[in-house]
């Protein structure tokens, strides 16, 4: 007998914007917690494909989190 192929079975849900959901309408730069999430342990600003987020509000992540580093709420990078 055929196997019944209807599509795959590994299907990987789709990551939903945490701050479309929360309806966050600004993401505050001195919220150092929540950015963190948004950071690898090499503190890189992690890509849309990983986290998630919306193409708007990774725009608006990433520039929180170039004014937290730049007042030192965040590394520029860890030894």
């Amino acid at each position: 007998m055929a196997f019944d192929n209807k599509g795959p079975k590994n299907r990987k849900r789709k990551k939903v914007c945490q701050f479309c959901v929360d309806k966050c309408t600004y993401i505050d730069y001195k919220d150092a917690a929540k950015l963190r999430k948004f950071i690898s342990e090499r503190s890189k600003i992690l890509p849309r494909r990983t986290t998630g987020t919306c193409a708007m509000h990774q725009r608006e992540l990433t520039e929180a989190i170039k004014r937290a580093r730049q007042i030192a709420l965040l590394p520029y990078v860890t030894d």
